[in-house]
């Protein structure tokens, strides 16, 4: 058997920029070329003196199980009828590196099996690194297993490197070190699979250790208040304690000291909260609904706040120096900031410069800095308005709601002597811009004219900021739209003296579904369907192409809604209203029609059911409404005036309401006026600025001074007369400011105010018994809301007809209606969701109200109060869904429980009164 020698080059990280390979020779047998002697040429290829040309005859490839061979052929860069030169050539090498790039080998090597006069055969030898199978966790929790399957990224079948493994052991330790695990340690173990060639499964063992919890911050260097300090970590917080024996802390920067009983009484006003605090804060800590886990990311965070705060106070100069992170005796980590004030800082003198539109004296009016205030840049740029905000007030509001699209301002320090500051602020007006074009993207099933018409970015016009402010809240008013998708980009044409306004719009479902059941008021089951369509286009009814599944895209509203029992309950609803009138003015047009109608049976103690006969009494109430609603220019165009007119009819038969009237029929024609401003946004869900005020009277004619026989006849509400009046107003306000990820999220605290009075034109005549106020429990329909009157919830207590607080409701026999109320409410709200396809947010309120039967008993001082928390969930085919938890602080009993005073309530559809 002839030796074939071997020429195989180790490609090693030394030698990934050599191309001048050696070569090493062993005499391996290769089965395919048969020969009796030892091929001498092939033997000392290697050793020859002159380097000799030598063409590539054929080329194998061996040990590749996944990659095709002429893949990797190509990759390799060397053909057949290549020519390499021996020795001294680097194609060898640079074949070897090629392949090796790809990190998908762990050995490559490459052969010269046969050598006939200059032509050679070469082998090229890979071995394929494993494949990953499986991958598992163990010593975790089956959901952190869960989350941890998408955060490694590790996928089967894909070839593992050292690489790989490094990502998903990072990716596991970060994971547990946002959760406040510091020194998480995994050790991976690598297992072939026999079911698939060339695989491992890996295991990776997780150490999670102890969790880390931040024990204290301390802050060196500041002459700044540490409390107020550490009111800007927002992500950082200390852990609660309770101790006697509070470990001694060394090894940062804060030398360890603790104030004692002694000095604590020596201090001028010892008794004061903050020194009391310093003096406990060692042995008792109570941080209540805040994590004290480390986390990077936030802690990075809230250094930078330190430092905005700072700046905000004078110290433009501030830095953290140097911060630290030690642990205690305990285990729990110390932080320790080191900080560097620098000098407090003062506005100094303010010129202008550049400005020819407005006088220095008005931009100065406007600014609201005057020297010797406290040096704050976020001050200066939010005055200048760099720092953009829909309140406006800024310098640049007022150039760019004039036109002056090209503005441009720049603060310049002019002087810096002792602590005080000087600026000069350049102003560069340019020329006023028109609006060019504005185009619309996004709109898939909105028409682009029902959106057009709410912009206030009219091409021709001048261009103004705040007309695009105002045009972002109507577009998120329709609530056709993503509010937090809605995108306004203003392209500027300096040639001509133009810009270009692009709208980008996300369609979002506004339709919505009622389906339910319900059980209890005397009639047993109950079933509900409706249906609103929020985007309904009536002019597209009769083509059928448009019918997908309905006819959209005019924005106009139509609602259907049936509910029923059977044979002791049943109502029909159907609504249509047109937000535009003509389509060139808001001009609203709205029109109803309704009929209820409610049986009482017989109760068969037997059987526990209701039967029903044709002589049962019943209340049947039918009506229609046409309302046209007109926005005003004056005061602005926030206003809107809207005029209704009403026609209900009320039947009886045998059904009591009101002082013996129990048969016949009522009529109730009215006319109701609503001058209304709503300026809440940007969402209509949930509001975070602005207001809404409504100021309406309902009159009818005064029959009974026509006809005062009418007084004294067997039913004189046949006609019925009132004059009801109403007012309604609430403020969304911010709290706080929001950060970072956070920004759209923050604290909105709404207040409300809301009056109702309904009266009479006869001084013989009763007040009339429709159109009342009822007050308490949830402000959801019942069976009394069949006489229109309206219903003011009262969270945490039942319906209640007294006035006086002090009677209980849940001790009352019977609900009456009043002809006052007063309502007062307080709610802080947070978001949790502003996703528009499941906006979600929590609620902390405090109500109180009342209800008067007439002036001389009314008493706007005596109130029932409760308070309490809530959820409202915002589903776009379902609307509103809520409930609240409200405790009647009236209500409560020392000798009972805080449950007795308490009561659940739940809301669909819509935000009762």
């Amino acid at each position: 058997m002839q030796n074939v020698y071997k020429f195989m080059l180790l490609f090693l990280a030394t030698s990934f920029l050599q191309y001048n390979a050696s070569a090493q020779v062993t005499p391996p047998i290769d089965t395919s070329y048969q020969a009796t002697s030892i091929d001498v040429d092939l033997e000392n290829l290697f050793s020859q003196r002159v380097p000799q040309r030598y063409k590539v005859a054929n080329i194998i490839v061996t040990g590749n199980k996944f990659f095709d061979a002429a893949l990797l052929l190509s990759i390799a860069n060397i053909n057949i009828g290549d020519e390499v030169v021996i020795p001294g050539g680097d194609q060898f090498s640079r074949a070897i590196n090629n392949l090796w790039k790809q990190n998908y080998f762990s050995d490559v090597e490459i052969y010269i099996t046969r050598l006939e006069g200059k032509n050679i055969y070469l082998e090229i030898a890979v071995t394929e690194r494993p494949r990953l199978s499986t991958f598992s966790f163990r010593n975790v929790r089956k959901t952190e297993s869960e989350e941890l399957n998408s955060k490694v990224g590790l996928i089967k079948g894909r070839i593992i490197t050292e690489n790989i493994r490094r990502s998903a052991i990072e990716a596991i330790q970060k994971y547990y070190s946002d959760k406040g695990f510091r020194a998480v340690a995994v050790r991976i173990e690598e297992t072939p699979d026999p079911k698939i060639e060339n695989t491992l499964a890996l295991t990776f063992h997780v150490t999670k250790g102890n969790k880390v919890k931040i024990n204290e911050v301390n802050f060196v260097g500041n002459t700044v208040a540490d409390a107020r300090l550490e009111k800007q970590l927002k992500g950082t917080k200390e852990k609660s304690r309770f101790t006697l024996y509070p470990p001694v802390d060394s090894g940062g920067y804060a030398a360890p000291s603790r104030l004692t009983f002694n000095d604590y009484l020596k201090q001028t006003g010892f008794l004061s909260f903050s020194k009391t605090k310093e003096l406990l804060d060692p042995y008792v800590r109570f941080k209540f609904f805040t994590s004290a886990k480390y986390n990077e990311t936030k802690y990075a965070e809230d250094k930078e706040r330190i430092i905005e705060y700072y700046n905000s106070l004078g110290y433009r100069d501030a830095v953290i120096e140097a911060d630290t992170q030690y642990y205690n005796s305990k285990g729990h980590m110390n932080i320790d900031l080191k900080i560097n004030e620098g000098h407090k800082y003062y506005f100094g003198n303010i010129t202008w410069r550049g400005n020819t539109k407005y006088s220095d004296s008005l931009l100065t009016a406007i600014l609201g800095i005057e020297k010797g205030d406290v040096y704050n840049l976020e001050t200066l740029n939010k005055k200048l308005g760099k720092q953009l905000s829909p309140e406006g007030g800024d310098i640049s509001g007022l150039y760019m709601d004039d036109g002056y699209l090209f503005f441009r301002t720049e603060a310049v320090e002019t002087g810096v002597y002792n602590d005080t500051i000087d600026h000069e602020i350049r102003l560069v007006e340019g020329p006023q811009a028109t609006i060019k074009n504005v185009r619309i993207s996004g709109n898939d099933k909105t028409k682009e004219h029902v959106i057009r018409r709410e912009l206030r970015t009219i091409p021709g016009e001048k261009f103004s900021r705040s007309d695009l402010i105002r045009s972002q809240r109507e577009i998120a008013q329709l609530n056709f739209f993503n509010q937090e998708k809605i995108g306004i980009n203003p392209v500027p044409n300096p040639d001509d003296g133009t810009v270009d306004i692009n709208y980008t719009l996300e369609e979002k479902s506004s339709d919505q579904l009622e389906l339910s059941a319900g059980w209890g008021g005397g009639i047993g089951l109950t079933g509900t369907l409706g249906v609103s369509f929020n985007n309904f286009s009536i002019n597209n009814i009769w083509k059928k192409s448009a019918w997908d599944p309905l006819p959209t895209g005019d924005g106009q509203r139509l609602s259907l809604r049936v509910q029923s029992n059977g044979r002791a309950f049943r109502s029909y609803n159907f609504s249509f209203t047109e937000p535009w009138l003509g389509g060139k003015k808001r001009n609203s047009f709205t029109v109803s029609v309704y009929d209820t109608k409610f049986r009482t049976g017989a109760y068969d103690p037997f059987t526990g059911r209701f039967n029903y006969t044709q002589n049962d009494s019943y209340i049947q109430t039918t009506g229609m409404g046409i309302s046209l609603g007109k926005q005003l220019k004056w005061p602005d165009d926030y206003f809107s005036l809207i005029t209704s007119f009403n026609y209900t009819r009320y039947k009886l038969k045998d059904y009591q309401i009101f002082q013996g009237f129990s048969n016949g029929v009522s009529n109730n024609f009215n006319m109701k006026f609503a001058l209304q401003r709503s300026s809440a946004g940007p969402s209509p869900i949930f509001p975070s600025s602005g207001s809404n005020f409504l100021l309406s009277t309902q009159l009818t004619p005064p029959w009974s001074l026509f006809d005062p026989k009418r007084v004294n006849t067997a039913n004189p509400y046949q006609l019925v007369e009132y004059h009801k009046w109403r007012f309604n107003g609430e403020w969304f306000t911010p709290i706080g400011k929001p950060h970072g990820a956070e920004r759209n999220k923050q604290f909105v605290l709404r207040t409300a105010v809301k009056y109702g009075y309904i009266g009479r034109y006869n001084k013989d005549l009763q007040i009339s018994p429709f159109e009342r106020f009822q007050v308490g429990d949830a402000g959801l329909s019942n069976n009394f809301a069949l006489l229109g009157y309206d219903i003011i919830a009262h969270r945490g207590y039942p319906v209640y007809e007294t006035s006086d607080p002090k009677v209980n409701p849940d001790q009352q026999s019977a609900s009456r209606f009043f002809t006052i109320f007063n309502k007062y409410t307080m709610e802080m709200r947070y978001p949790i969701s502003l996703n528009p396809s499941s906006t979600i947010f929590a609620l902390g309120f405090f109500e109180a109200a009342n209800g008067w039967y007439d002036m001389k008993e009314y008493n706007p001082f005596k109130l029932r109060r409760s308070v309490g928390v809530g959820m409202r969930f915002f589903l776009p085919m379902f609307g509103l869904l809520g409930f609240d938890y409200g405790i009647g602080l009236d209500r409560y009993n020392p000798q009972g429980s805080l449950k007795d005073a308490a009561r659940f309530t739940f809301m669909l559809g819509f935000e009762p009164e």
